[in-house]
Protein backbone atom coordinates (compact mmCIF):
# COMPACT_ATOMS: atom_id res chain seq x y z
CA UNK A 1 0.00 0.00 0.00
CA UNK A 2 1.36 3.39 -0.99
CA UNK A 3 2.19 5.65 1.89
CA UNK A 4 0.12 8.79 2.26
CA UNK A 5 1.90 11.99 1.39
CA UNK A 6 2.80 14.29 4.22
CA UNK A 7 1.37 17.77 4.52
CA UNK A 8 4.71 19.26 3.47
CA UNK A 9 4.86 17.02 0.39
CA UNK A 10 1.34 18.03 -0.64
CA UNK A 11 2.17 21.68 -0.10
CA UNK A 12 5.32 21.38 -2.22
CA UNK A 13 3.30 19.83 -5.05
CA UNK A 14 0.83 22.68 -4.84
CA UNK A 15 3.25 25.59 -4.56
CA UNK A 16 6.61 24.60 -6.07
CA UNK A 17 7.26 24.81 -9.81
CA UNK A 18 9.16 21.79 -11.07
CA UNK A 19 10.65 22.13 -14.52
CA UNK A 20 10.22 18.79 -16.29
CA UNK A 21 12.37 17.39 -19.04
CA UNK A 22 10.67 16.86 -22.40
CA UNK A 23 11.21 13.14 -22.27
CA UNK A 24 9.29 12.97 -19.00
CA UNK A 25 6.15 14.46 -20.50
CA UNK A 26 6.11 13.80 -24.26
CA UNK A 27 4.68 10.61 -25.72
CA UNK A 28 6.56 8.55 -28.26
CA UNK A 29 4.22 9.87 -30.96
CA UNK A 30 4.91 13.49 -29.96
CA UNK A 31 8.65 12.88 -30.08
CA UNK A 32 8.33 11.29 -33.52
CA UNK A 33 6.35 14.32 -34.74
CA UNK A 34 9.03 16.63 -33.36
CA UNK A 35 11.73 14.69 -35.21
CA UNK A 36 9.72 14.84 -38.44
CA UNK A 37 9.15 18.58 -38.09
CA UNK A 38 12.88 19.11 -37.68
CA UNK A 39 13.65 17.36 -40.96
CA UNK A 40 11.90 20.23 -42.73
CA UNK A 41 13.76 22.70 -40.56
CA UNK A 42 17.14 21.18 -41.47
CA UNK A 43 16.30 21.47 -45.16
CA UNK A 44 15.38 25.12 -44.60
CA UNK A 45 18.71 25.79 -42.86
CA UNK A 46 20.69 24.21 -45.68
CA UNK A 47 18.83 26.28 -48.29
CA UNK A 48 18.94 29.55 -46.36
CA UNK A 49 22.31 30.66 -45.04
CA UNK A 50 21.69 34.36 -45.67
CA UNK A 51 18.78 36.70 -45.04
CA UNK A 52 18.16 37.06 -48.78
CA UNK A 53 17.93 33.30 -49.21
CA UNK A 54 15.61 32.96 -46.21
CA UNK A 55 13.32 35.72 -47.46
CA UNK A 56 13.14 34.20 -50.95
CA UNK A 57 12.46 30.73 -49.48
CA UNK A 58 9.63 32.06 -47.32
CA UNK A 59 8.02 33.89 -50.21
CA UNK A 60 8.23 30.85 -52.49
CA UNK A 61 6.68 28.65 -49.82
CA UNK A 62 3.99 31.22 -49.08
CA UNK A 63 3.02 31.53 -52.74
CA UNK A 64 2.80 27.75 -52.99
CA UNK A 65 0.26 27.85 -50.16
CA UNK A 66 -1.90 30.52 -51.75
CA UNK A 67 -0.41 33.69 -50.28
CA UNK A 68 -0.36 36.71 -52.59
CA UNK A 69 1.52 40.02 -52.51
CA UNK A 70 -0.21 42.55 -50.27
CA UNK A 71 -2.07 45.31 -52.12
CA UNK A 72 -2.06 48.55 -50.18
CA UNK A 73 -5.52 49.81 -49.32
CA UNK A 74 -7.45 46.77 -50.57
CA UNK A 75 -9.76 45.27 -47.92
CA UNK A 76 -8.89 41.71 -46.98
CA UNK A 77 -11.60 39.16 -46.27
CA UNK A 78 -11.41 36.58 -43.48
CA UNK A 79 -8.87 33.88 -44.24
CA UNK A 80 -7.11 35.82 -47.00
CA UNK A 81 -3.37 35.15 -47.03
CA UNK A 82 -0.80 37.70 -48.15
CA UNK A 83 2.81 38.77 -47.75
CA UNK A 84 5.10 41.79 -48.00
CA UNK A 85 8.54 41.47 -49.57
CA UNK A 86 10.70 44.10 -47.84
CA UNK A 87 13.53 44.77 -50.27
CA UNK A 88 14.34 41.08 -50.62
CA UNK A 89 15.76 40.78 -47.10
CA UNK A 90 12.74 40.79 -44.79
CA UNK A 91 9.22 39.37 -45.09
CA UNK A 92 5.83 39.96 -43.50
CA UNK A 93 3.37 37.05 -43.66
CA UNK A 94 -0.28 37.48 -42.69
CA UNK A 95 -3.64 35.70 -42.56
CA UNK A 96 -6.65 37.99 -42.19
CA UNK A 97 -8.97 37.29 -39.28
CA UNK A 98 -12.74 37.32 -38.98
CA UNK A 99 -12.73 40.11 -36.38
CA UNK A 100 -11.98 43.77 -36.96
CA UNK A 101 -8.28 44.63 -36.66
CA UNK A 102 -9.29 46.96 -33.84
CA UNK A 103 -9.62 43.84 -31.69
CA UNK A 104 -5.86 43.53 -32.09
CA UNK A 105 -3.50 41.23 -33.98
CA UNK A 106 -1.53 38.15 -33.04
CA UNK A 107 1.98 39.16 -34.10
CA UNK A 108 5.19 37.12 -33.98
CA UNK A 109 8.59 38.56 -34.85
CA UNK A 110 11.85 36.74 -35.55
CA UNK A 111 14.96 37.59 -37.54
CA UNK A 112 16.56 35.78 -40.46
CA UNK A 113 20.05 37.28 -40.41
CA UNK A 114 22.91 35.54 -38.57
CA UNK A 115 26.50 36.43 -37.63
CA UNK A 116 28.86 36.02 -40.58
CA UNK A 117 31.75 37.57 -42.52
CA UNK A 118 30.95 40.15 -45.19
CA UNK A 119 33.39 40.85 -48.00
CA UNK A 120 34.63 44.44 -48.04
CA UNK A 121 33.81 46.72 -50.97
CA UNK A 122 37.28 46.19 -52.45
CA UNK A 123 38.15 42.76 -51.08
CA UNK A 124 40.62 41.13 -53.46
CA UNK A 125 44.38 41.39 -53.08
CA UNK A 126 47.44 39.22 -53.47
CA UNK A 127 50.36 38.60 -51.16
CA UNK A 128 53.10 35.97 -50.86
CA UNK A 129 51.76 33.90 -53.74
CA UNK A 130 48.16 33.83 -52.52
CA UNK A 131 44.97 35.56 -53.60
CA UNK A 132 42.93 36.70 -50.60
CA UNK A 133 39.76 38.62 -49.78
CA UNK A 134 39.30 41.13 -46.97
CA UNK A 135 36.23 40.80 -44.73
CA UNK A 136 34.32 42.76 -42.13
CA UNK A 137 32.57 40.59 -39.57
CA UNK A 138 28.82 41.07 -39.10
CA UNK A 139 27.33 40.76 -35.64
CA UNK A 140 28.84 39.45 -32.44
CA UNK A 141 31.30 36.65 -33.12
CA UNK A 142 34.31 35.05 -31.48
CA UNK A 143 36.70 35.71 -34.31
CA UNK A 144 38.98 32.74 -33.65
CA UNK A 145 36.07 30.36 -34.32
CA UNK A 146 36.06 31.37 -37.99
CA UNK A 147 39.61 30.28 -38.80
CA UNK A 148 40.60 26.90 -40.27
CA UNK A 149 37.02 25.92 -41.17
CA UNK A 150 35.54 25.49 -44.67
CA UNK A 151 33.61 28.53 -45.86
CA UNK A 152 31.12 29.10 -48.67
CA UNK A 153 30.38 32.36 -50.44
CA UNK A 154 26.76 33.44 -50.87
CA UNK A 155 25.29 36.68 -52.13
CA UNK A 156 24.46 38.98 -54.97
CA UNK A 157 26.46 41.30 -57.21
CA UNK A 158 24.49 44.14 -58.80
CA UNK A 159 26.11 45.58 -61.89
CA UNK A 160 25.90 49.23 -62.93
CA UNK A 161 23.05 48.49 -65.35
CA UNK A 162 21.00 46.94 -62.53
CA UNK A 163 21.37 43.32 -63.57
CA UNK A 164 22.13 40.86 -60.79
CA UNK A 165 24.56 37.98 -60.54
CA UNK A 166 23.71 35.44 -57.83
CA UNK A 167 26.83 33.99 -56.20
CA UNK A 168 26.62 30.61 -54.50
CA UNK A 169 29.98 28.85 -54.20
CA UNK A 170 30.96 26.10 -51.79
CA UNK A 171 27.74 24.19 -51.12
CA UNK A 172 27.14 21.89 -54.10
CA UNK A 173 29.05 18.58 -54.38
CA UNK A 174 32.37 19.24 -56.08
CA UNK A 175 32.28 22.99 -55.39
CA UNK A 176 35.49 24.63 -54.20
CA UNK A 177 35.42 26.09 -50.70
CA UNK A 178 37.34 28.83 -48.94
CA UNK A 179 39.03 29.28 -45.57
CA UNK A 180 40.85 31.63 -43.22
CA UNK A 181 44.25 30.46 -42.07
CA UNK A 182 45.61 30.39 -38.52
CA UNK A 183 49.12 30.07 -37.11
CA UNK A 184 50.56 26.69 -36.32
CA UNK A 185 51.15 26.22 -32.56
CA UNK A 186 54.91 25.96 -33.14
CA UNK A 187 54.96 29.60 -34.31
CA UNK A 188 52.05 30.93 -32.31
CA UNK A 189 53.79 31.76 -29.03
CA UNK A 190 53.25 35.51 -29.34
CA UNK A 191 49.71 35.01 -30.60
CA UNK A 192 48.92 32.91 -27.55
CA UNK A 193 49.82 35.85 -25.32
CA UNK A 194 46.94 37.83 -26.76
CA UNK A 195 43.65 37.93 -24.88
CA UNK A 196 41.04 35.59 -26.33
CA UNK A 197 39.11 38.38 -28.04
CA UNK A 198 42.31 39.47 -29.80
CA UNK A 199 43.56 35.97 -30.60
CA UNK A 200 42.45 36.69 -34.14
CA UNK A 201 42.01 40.35 -35.05
CA UNK A 202 39.34 41.62 -37.42
CA UNK A 203 41.89 42.55 -40.06
CA UNK A 204 43.30 39.00 -39.88
CA UNK A 205 40.04 37.45 -41.05
CA UNK A 206 41.30 37.24 -44.62
CA UNK A 207 39.84 34.53 -46.83
CA UNK A 208 42.14 32.47 -49.04
CA UNK A 209 40.54 32.38 -52.50
CA UNK A 210 43.32 31.02 -54.71
CA UNK A 211 47.02 30.33 -55.31
CA UNK A 212 47.43 30.07 -59.10
CA UNK A 213 48.46 33.10 -61.13
CA UNK A 214 46.90 33.93 -64.46
CA UNK A 215 49.17 32.50 -67.15
CA UNK A 216 49.23 34.34 -70.49
CA UNK A 217 51.74 33.43 -73.16
CA UNK A 218 53.75 31.47 -70.62
CA UNK A 219 54.01 34.44 -68.25
CA UNK A 220 52.47 34.75 -64.77
CA UNK A 221 50.28 37.87 -64.75
CA UNK A 222 49.09 37.84 -61.16
CA UNK A 223 46.90 36.05 -58.65
CA UNK A 224 44.31 38.79 -58.10
CA UNK A 225 43.90 39.15 -61.87
CA UNK A 226 43.30 35.40 -62.15
CA UNK A 227 40.53 35.51 -59.52
CA UNK A 228 38.87 38.44 -61.30
CA UNK A 229 39.10 36.60 -64.61
CA UNK A 230 37.35 33.58 -63.09
CA UNK A 231 34.63 35.77 -61.57
CA UNK A 232 34.17 37.48 -64.92
CA UNK A 233 33.88 34.16 -66.73
CA UNK A 234 31.28 32.79 -64.33
CA UNK A 235 29.32 35.92 -63.39
CA UNK A 236 30.18 38.57 -65.98
CA UNK A 237 31.46 40.99 -63.36
CA UNK A 238 34.47 43.26 -63.02
CA UNK A 239 36.21 44.42 -59.84
CA UNK A 240 34.21 47.64 -59.67
CA UNK A 241 30.99 45.59 -59.48
CA UNK A 242 32.09 44.25 -56.09
CA UNK A 243 31.44 47.72 -54.68
CA UNK A 244 27.71 47.16 -55.30
CA UNK A 245 27.68 43.60 -53.97
CA UNK A 246 26.54 41.79 -50.85
CA UNK A 247 28.79 38.76 -50.52
CA UNK A 248 28.71 36.77 -47.29
CA UNK A 249 31.14 34.08 -46.14
CA UNK A 250 29.31 31.41 -44.15
CA UNK A 251 30.23 27.92 -42.91
CA UNK A 252 30.21 25.40 -45.73
CA UNK A 253 28.53 22.54 -43.91
CA UNK A 254 25.02 21.17 -43.66
CA UNK A 255 22.70 20.91 -40.69
CA UNK A 256 23.03 17.50 -39.07
CA UNK A 257 21.80 15.39 -36.18
CA UNK A 258 23.95 15.52 -33.06
CA UNK A 259 24.31 12.77 -30.46
CA UNK A 260 23.99 9.01 -30.48
CA UNK A 261 20.28 9.56 -29.87
CA UNK A 262 19.96 12.14 -32.70
CA UNK A 263 18.17 14.43 -30.23
CA UNK A 264 19.82 17.69 -31.32
CA UNK A 265 20.58 19.59 -34.50
CA UNK A 266 23.99 21.12 -35.12
CA UNK A 267 24.03 23.88 -37.71
CA UNK A 268 25.01 27.37 -38.68
CA UNK A 269 22.24 29.96 -38.27
CA UNK A 270 20.03 28.65 -35.46
CA UNK A 271 20.09 32.25 -34.23
CA UNK A 272 17.47 33.11 -35.26
CA UNK A 273 16.17 30.89 -38.04
CA UNK A 274 15.32 28.30 -35.38
CA UNK A 275 12.54 30.71 -34.35
CA UNK A 276 11.70 32.12 -37.79
CA UNK A 277 10.87 28.70 -39.24
CA UNK A 278 8.37 27.57 -36.54
CA UNK A 279 6.71 31.03 -36.50
CA UNK A 280 6.19 30.91 -40.25
CA UNK A 281 5.14 27.25 -40.40
CA UNK A 282 2.51 27.77 -37.70
CA UNK A 283 1.12 30.73 -39.61
CA UNK A 284 1.15 28.82 -42.89
CA UNK A 285 -1.09 26.19 -41.25
CA UNK A 286 -3.78 28.74 -40.32
CA UNK A 287 -7.02 28.77 -42.27
CA UNK A 288 -9.55 31.18 -40.78
CA UNK A 289 -8.28 32.69 -37.54
CA UNK A 290 -10.52 34.82 -35.34
CA UNK A 291 -7.91 37.59 -35.13
CA UNK A 292 -5.51 38.52 -37.90
CA UNK A 293 -2.20 36.66 -37.53
CA UNK A 294 1.06 38.23 -38.67
CA UNK A 295 4.65 36.98 -38.70
CA UNK A 296 7.44 39.44 -39.43
CA UNK A 297 10.82 37.96 -40.35
CA UNK A 298 13.29 40.80 -40.13
CA UNK A 299 16.86 41.54 -41.09
CA UNK A 300 19.73 43.34 -39.30
CA UNK A 301 18.90 42.18 -35.75
CA UNK A 302 22.48 41.07 -35.21
CA UNK A 303 23.72 44.64 -35.67
CA UNK A 304 20.95 46.45 -33.79
CA UNK A 305 18.01 46.16 -36.22
CA UNK A 306 19.27 49.16 -38.16
CA UNK A 307 18.61 49.93 -41.82
CA UNK A 308 15.43 49.79 -43.87
CA UNK A 309 15.06 46.03 -43.44
CA UNK A 310 15.52 46.06 -39.66
CA UNK A 311 12.78 46.59 -37.10
CA UNK A 312 14.02 50.03 -36.15
CA UNK A 313 12.76 51.18 -39.56
CA UNK A 314 9.12 51.96 -40.35
CA UNK A 315 8.44 49.07 -42.71
CA UNK A 316 6.38 47.08 -40.20
CA UNK A 317 4.56 50.20 -38.97
CA UNK A 318 3.78 51.19 -42.57
CA UNK A 319 2.25 47.79 -43.31
CA UNK A 320 0.25 47.64 -40.08
CA UNK A 321 -1.12 51.15 -40.66
CA UNK A 322 -2.02 50.43 -44.29
CA UNK A 323 -3.69 47.17 -43.31
CA UNK A 324 -5.78 48.78 -40.56
CA UNK A 325 -6.91 51.66 -42.78
CA UNK A 326 -7.76 49.26 -45.59
CA UNK A 327 -10.03 47.41 -43.18
CA UNK A 328 -11.63 50.64 -41.98
CA UNK A 329 -9.94 50.34 -38.59
CA UNK A 330 -8.05 52.76 -36.37
CA UNK A 331 -4.35 51.76 -36.49
CA UNK A 332 -3.59 53.05 -33.01
CA UNK A 333 -6.50 51.19 -31.47
CA UNK A 334 -5.40 48.05 -33.33
CA UNK A 335 -1.86 48.30 -31.97
CA UNK A 336 -3.00 48.99 -28.40
CA UNK A 337 -4.87 45.67 -28.50
CA UNK A 338 -2.18 43.71 -30.35
CA UNK A 339 -0.25 40.97 -28.61
CA UNK A 340 3.18 39.95 -29.77
CA UNK A 341 5.81 37.29 -29.29
CA UNK A 342 9.38 38.37 -29.97
CA UNK A 343 10.71 34.99 -31.05
CA UNK A 344 14.43 34.89 -30.44
CA UNK A 345 16.85 32.35 -29.01
CA UNK A 346 18.15 32.30 -25.46
CA UNK A 347 21.28 30.80 -23.94
CA UNK A 348 20.99 27.22 -22.74
CA UNK A 349 22.82 26.10 -19.61
CA UNK A 350 26.15 24.59 -20.63
CA UNK A 351 27.58 22.20 -18.00
CA UNK A 352 31.08 23.02 -19.21
CA UNK A 353 30.61 26.74 -18.51
CA UNK A 354 28.07 26.98 -15.67
CA UNK A 355 29.51 30.04 -13.92
CA UNK A 356 28.16 32.69 -16.30
CA UNK A 357 24.52 31.70 -15.79
CA UNK A 358 22.26 31.81 -12.76
CA UNK A 359 21.23 28.16 -12.57
CA UNK A 360 17.88 29.08 -10.97
CA UNK A 361 17.03 31.35 -13.87
CA UNK A 362 18.70 29.65 -16.81
CA UNK A 363 17.12 27.66 -19.62
CA UNK A 364 18.07 24.10 -20.52
CA UNK A 365 17.85 21.94 -23.61
CA UNK A 366 14.75 19.73 -23.91
CA UNK A 367 12.78 21.73 -21.36
CA UNK A 368 10.64 23.62 -23.83
CA UNK A 369 10.45 27.16 -25.16
CA UNK A 370 12.04 29.92 -23.09
CA UNK A 371 9.74 32.67 -21.82
CA UNK A 372 11.96 35.68 -21.09
CA UNK A 373 10.33 38.64 -19.33
CA UNK A 374 13.25 40.95 -20.11
CA UNK A 375 16.57 40.82 -21.92
CA UNK A 376 19.10 43.64 -22.08
CA UNK A 377 22.12 43.90 -19.79
CA UNK A 378 22.92 44.95 -16.21
CA UNK A 379 20.17 47.20 -14.89
CA UNK A 380 17.77 45.92 -17.58
CA UNK A 381 19.13 48.40 -20.12
CA UNK A 382 17.94 47.91 -23.73
CA UNK A 383 14.94 45.85 -22.63
CA UNK A 384 11.20 46.25 -22.97
CA UNK A 385 10.41 44.21 -19.78
CA UNK A 386 6.99 42.62 -20.34
CA UNK A 387 4.24 43.42 -17.84
CA UNK A 388 3.11 40.94 -15.21
CA UNK A 389 -0.37 40.96 -16.78
CA UNK A 390 0.94 39.98 -20.19
CA UNK A 391 3.23 37.32 -18.72
CA UNK A 392 0.22 35.77 -17.00
CA UNK A 393 -1.77 35.80 -20.27
CA UNK A 394 1.05 34.07 -22.17
CA UNK A 395 1.48 31.48 -19.39
CA UNK A 396 -2.23 30.70 -19.59
CA UNK A 397 -2.11 30.28 -23.38
CA UNK A 398 0.90 27.96 -23.24
CA UNK A 399 -0.48 25.83 -20.41
CA UNK A 400 -3.91 25.54 -22.04
CA UNK A 401 -2.28 24.21 -25.21
CA UNK A 402 -0.01 21.78 -23.37
CA UNK A 403 3.11 23.64 -24.48
CA UNK A 404 6.19 22.89 -22.44
CA UNK A 405 7.90 26.11 -21.40
CA UNK A 406 10.55 27.42 -19.07
CA UNK A 407 11.99 30.76 -18.01
CA UNK A 408 15.48 31.96 -18.71
CA UNK A 409 17.79 34.95 -18.64
CA UNK A 410 20.80 35.64 -20.82
CA UNK A 411 23.46 35.25 -18.13
CA UNK A 412 24.09 36.54 -14.63
CA UNK A 413 23.23 40.16 -13.98
CA UNK A 414 26.76 41.51 -14.40
CA UNK A 415 28.04 38.96 -16.92
CA UNK A 416 26.82 40.62 -20.08
CA UNK A 417 23.41 39.97 -21.58
CA UNK A 418 21.93 40.74 -24.96
CA UNK A 419 19.01 42.34 -26.73
CA UNK A 420 16.18 41.33 -29.04
CA UNK A 421 13.69 43.14 -31.25
CA UNK A 422 11.16 43.27 -28.39
CA UNK A 423 12.10 46.81 -27.40
CA UNK A 424 11.49 48.11 -30.94
CA UNK A 425 8.12 46.38 -31.12
CA UNK A 426 7.16 47.79 -27.72
CA UNK A 427 7.57 51.29 -29.21
CA UNK A 428 4.44 50.55 -31.25
CA UNK A 429 2.45 50.44 -27.97
CA UNK A 430 1.67 46.75 -28.07
CA UNK A 431 2.23 43.98 -25.54
CA UNK A 432 5.36 41.94 -26.27
CA UNK A 433 7.48 39.30 -24.57
CA UNK A 434 10.38 37.14 -25.72
CA UNK A 435 9.71 33.48 -26.41
CA UNK A 436 12.25 31.29 -28.17
CA UNK A 437 14.44 28.22 -28.35
CA UNK A 438 17.43 27.61 -26.03
CA UNK A 439 20.72 27.23 -27.89
CA UNK A 440 24.24 26.08 -27.05
CA UNK A 441 27.31 27.72 -28.64
CA UNK A 442 25.19 30.69 -29.72
CA UNK A 443 26.78 32.96 -32.36
CA UNK A 444 29.34 30.33 -33.25
CA UNK A 445 29.59 28.84 -36.76
CA UNK A 446 28.03 25.64 -35.37
CA UNK A 447 25.21 26.02 -32.84
CA UNK A 448 23.20 23.30 -31.08
CA UNK A 449 19.46 23.13 -30.46
CA UNK A 450 17.20 20.31 -29.24
CA UNK A 451 14.55 18.94 -31.57
CA UNK A 452 11.84 18.88 -28.90
CA UNK A 453 12.36 22.58 -28.16
CA UNK A 454 12.15 23.51 -31.85
CA UNK A 455 8.90 21.61 -32.31
CA UNK A 456 7.55 23.09 -29.07
CA UNK A 457 7.96 26.60 -30.49
CA UNK A 458 5.77 25.59 -33.41
CA UNK A 459 3.09 24.47 -30.95
CA UNK A 460 3.49 27.68 -28.97
CA UNK A 461 3.03 29.85 -32.08
CA UNK A 462 0.07 27.75 -33.18
CA UNK A 463 -1.63 28.30 -29.81
CA UNK A 464 -0.74 31.99 -29.79
CA UNK A 465 -2.18 32.72 -33.25
CA UNK A 466 -5.48 31.11 -32.23
CA UNK A 467 -5.66 32.55 -28.70
CA UNK A 468 -8.63 34.62 -27.65
CA UNK A 469 -8.44 37.58 -25.30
Amino acid sequence: MAEEKTGAELLREELFRRQKHAYEVLSADEIARADAFCEGYKAFLDACKTEREAAAWMIQRAEGLGFRPYEEGRPCGPGEKFYVNQRGKAVILAVAGAQSPERGLRLTAAHIDSPRLDLKAQPLYEDQGLALAKTHYYGGIKKYQWTAVPLALHGVVVKKDGTKAIVHIGEAPGDPKFCITDLLPHLGKEQEKRTLDKGIKGEELNIVVGSRPLMLEGKAEGFRLHMLQLLNEHYGIAEEDLISAELEAVPAWSACDIGLDRSMIGAYGHDDRVCAYPCAEALFALESPDLTAVAVLADKEEIGSMGNTGLQSNFLWDFLTDFALGQGANPRKMLRNTRCLSADVNAAMDPTFPDVLDSRNAAGLNKGVVLTKFTGHGGKYSSSDASAEYMAWVRRILDSAGVQWQTGELGKVDEGGGGTVAMYLAKLNLDVVDLGVPVLSMHSPFELAAKTDIAMLYRACEAFYKAED
